[in-house]
């Protein structure tokens, strides 16, 4: 019988915190906006995009309010801060434009369906 090896995070804790882009379709009003008090939201087109900080376990818990308040999510993208600036720019952290899309939908024929991006 073969045994596989854990995975090389099996045992650790959550790593820190990662700054999140989500776009929902839609305008949220403040009651809904209201659900996610740890994200800035603005408008950007038909869509509203949700921003702010979160660690594995509050990104998850977002994702669940999301589906359990019936919104579309449009896209997920985590940003990777600069390695080549010192990070701090006086009390603000400067963020580049690198990121790694998690999840992206487009449409087909049959509706919405994940669009896998490497």
């Amino acid at each position: 019988m073969r045994s596989h090896l854990p995975a090389l995070h099996y045992g650790r804790m959550d790593p820190a915190p990662a700054l999140y882009v989500i776009r929902i379709n839609g305008h949220l009003g403040a009651t809904v906006l209201s659900a996610f008090p740890a994200l800035v939201p603005r408008h950007a087109g038909a869509h509203t995009v949700l921003t702010g900080l979160l660690d594995r376990s509050a990104l998850y818990g977002v994702l669940a309010e999301v589906e359990a308040l019936g919104l579309d999510l449009l896209e997920l993208r985590q940003l990777t801060p600069d390695r080549k600036s010192p990070g701090l720019s006086g009390s603000r952290l400067r963020w580049p434009r690198s990121e790694r899309t998690l999840i992206s939908l487009s449409d087909d024929a049959e509706g919405k369906v994940p669009v896998p991006r490497r």
